[in-house]
């Protein structure tokens, strides 16, 4: 399907207006709509949060009659069922818009093609598939719940240059420097939820909230404590909510954390360790999109070894810890090359003093 430039444009800026809901949609997917008449945008709109109106509906709004024969661009499929709010694909059909161009279908079951359907069927002209890439990058978390029945995970980590995350006695503050550790808390705003292990609780009593920049919500915690070894006084399991899950089935002990208000979860597998697998099912039924990791090498490794990390972001800071100190993923030592696990760098900047790498698992 052949695009205009006027297209791509619009589309670009629908993209655009989409981000704005970055820190704010969950567990709805970021959507922006521009409305163009004789090639002059007469509307537009984003969503905001859960439960407002969809892009659809502001940008129509703007628009009035100017819609009727217009185009909409948008960067979702419009939705044709009937949820907190009404179909954006029969608003668009009653307003009269001529042309829909959307970057992508939704692959939600209650949308997946019905609403472009709708679209079709009252004779309107539709068009999929502009700029695509970039809406699914936008909306990656959501997604991935609707195609894969779990979170889209973003490890991260800080390491040294020898790739050493702490010392042998556990002292890890800061390897990095302020400018990487405010871009750390810009992931964190994004996402739905951050995931920790017992070991880092122990070791660091973190808080894992969004400090350094603003947001209007905060992503909720989840800490993986087989054993139930953290103290539930710890400071994560306070001021927010927090999911501590456990192999510990006995209701006796979750007794301590559920009087300081945190929700326990006994996902245990048959070897007494949480079912990693089973817990990012369950974070996704619970509308968890995107999962930032924050956690240790041990914690990582198995995300890792189990094919459940999506992408790292490492910060790399220009010191050197030695050989001794604490490493990034654990897991057994591999007796062939054939073994290694590749990546794809996606991205690669400079973050103050700090080097930033985004990387892509190469199998995902």
């Amino acid at each position: 399907m052949t695009f205009s430039a006027v297209d791509h444009a619009m589309m670009a800026r629908a993209l655009r207006l989409a981000e704005q809901g970055l820190y704010t949609t969950t567990p709805n997917p970021r959507v922006g709509c521009v409305v163009v008449r004789d090639g002059e945008v007469v509307g537009e709109g984003w969503h905001v949060a859960a439960g407002t109106p969809h892009a659809e509906v502001r940008a129509l709004r703007m628009a009035g009659e100017l819609a009727r024969g217009a185009t909409a661009y948008v960067t979702l499929e419009p939705c044709s069922h009937y949820g907190r709010t009404p179909p954006c694909a029969k608003g668009l059909i009653e307003a009269g818009v001529g042309r829909v161009v959307a970057a992508m279908q939704d692959p939600y079951h209650e949308v997946a093609g019905r609403g472009l359907d709708m679209l079709r069927g009252a004779g309107i002209e539709v068009a999929v598939g502009l700029l695509e890439a970039e809406a699914r990058r936008l909306n990656k978390g959501f997604l991935s719940r609707a195609e894969r029945g779990r979170p889209w995970v973003t490890l991260k980590a800080a390491a040294s240059l020898d790739g050493k995350t702490a010392l042998l006695n556990g002292a890890s503050q800061w390897i990095t420097g302020p400018d990487a550790r405010r871009d750390v808390h810009r992931l964190r705003a994004r996402s739905c939820a951050i995931l920790t292990g017992s070991g880092t609780v122990l070791a660091d009593d973190p808080q894992l909230t969004v400090r350094e920049v603003f947001t209007p919500r905060q992503p909720r915690r989840v800490v993986v404590d087989s054993r139930l070894q953290t103290p539930p006084g710890a400071r994560i399991y306070r001021d927010g909510e927090t999911i501590l899950v456990t192999a510990v089935a006995d209701a006796a002990r979750h007794q301590p954390y559920l009087e300081q208000g945190v929700t326990v979860w006994a996902l245990g597998d048959s070897a007494g360790r949480v079912d990693l697998a089973a817990l990012l099912a369950r974070l996704a039924l619970e509308g968890v999109g995107e999962l930032m990791v924050e956690a240790g090498a041990g914690l990582n490794g198995a995300l890792l070894q189990a094919g459940l990390v999506d992408e790292i972001v490492l910060y790399l800071a220009p010191t050197l810890l030695g050989d001794a100190a604490q490493g990034l993923f654990g897991w057994p030592a591999l007796e062939s090359l054939a073994g290694k696990r590749n990546v794809v760098v996606r991205d690669l900047r400079m973050v103050g003093q700090d080097v930033r790498l985004e990387l892509a698992i190469a199998s995902c």
